[in-house]
């Protein structure tokens, strides 16, 4: 009874998420690793201070500072001089260690350290693809769009043990937090108003349509193009992602049957 007790306390100290020490011998059975310890060395429960959430979850598929050296790039080539100190204030310095290492999502794209990097520089190259077809689009109008879309994710994810969602996420969003984020420090730049506006409604539609999210839908071109940029990211990286992590799974070149993903994507495998 007194191990069981022992036991027993030791289990309701961890609570959920929780990142654990564990002094003991590990070992494999059946293919899958097990952890063996003595009562003696009692798992600890470490504080947020003592360990790097970073640790438990995918690490970086590209080198940090290179695509920060890129995404840095993109914002020197802004030759609106109010626009770039903007720029300048949030990703080189308010938001820039953050920035850098932050997850793209919980689950469904992009969904690493670095995620929402690697997933931002995404948008900016399809954006820049678009100007390249289309060279009336205001460049640096739609580059600022592409680089602040996705903001929010800075309070929507939070970074324990694991990618979750924090009150704020759960309850408003990170295009909602996005925006509101932008617009406290936009406020208080030279810009004109109809630039301010102008880059407002790309973060605000960039989901597209209502249920999607989007509190208004795409009314400029760089609006358009920054939501299906967005959307090819996205999707891409949903659609690659699945099939690297299913594609051993069976022994035909393709598979038959349609997967419906978390986003409602199907995708037949290939």
């Amino acid at each position: 009874m007194a191990n069981e007790q022992k036991v027993k306390e030791s289990y309701d100290k961890i609570t959920p998420d929780a990142a654990l020490l564990i002094d003991g011998t590990v070992s494999d059975y059946r293919g899958k690793l097990e952890i063996s310890s003595n009562f003696t060395d009692e798992p600890r429960v470490l504080s947020k201070e003592e360990y790097d959430g970073s640790d438990f979850i995918p690490p970086e598929r590209k080198d940090l500072n290179e695509m920060y050296s890129q995404l840095v790039a993109r914002i020197d080539s802004i030759r609106n001089p109010e626009l770039q100190v903007f720029l300048n204030a949030i990703f080189k310095e308010e938001f820039k260690d953050k920035f850098i290492r932050h997850p793209g999502a919980i689950q469904i794209h992009h969904n690493w350290i670095g995620g929402l990097m690697q997933h931002t520089l995404e948008v900016v190259e399809y954006c820049e693809t678009s100007i390249k077809l289309y060279p009336s689009l205001d460049k640096d109008l739609l580059i600022a769009g592409a680089l602040l879309h996705d903001i929010g994710k800075l309070e929507e994810l939070e970074v324990t043990s694991r990618i979750k969602g924090g009150v704020k996420g759960q309850l408003v969003g990170h295009l909602i937090l996005g925006i509101v984020m932008v617009h406290e420090r936009i406020e208080a730049s030279k810009m004109d108003d109809a630039l301010k506006n102008k880059l407002l409604h790309l973060l605000v539609s960039h989901h597209g349509k209502p249920e999607f999210g989007s509190p208004k839908e795409a009314m400029i071109p760089e609006a358009i193009a920054l939501y299906y940029a967005d959307e090819m990211s996205s999707k891409l990286c949903e659609m690659t992602e699945f099939i690297s992590n299913n594609k051993e799974k069976t022994e035909d070149e393709f598979m038959y049957k349609y997967h419906r993903t978390n986003s409602g994507t199907n995708i037949l495998l290939k």
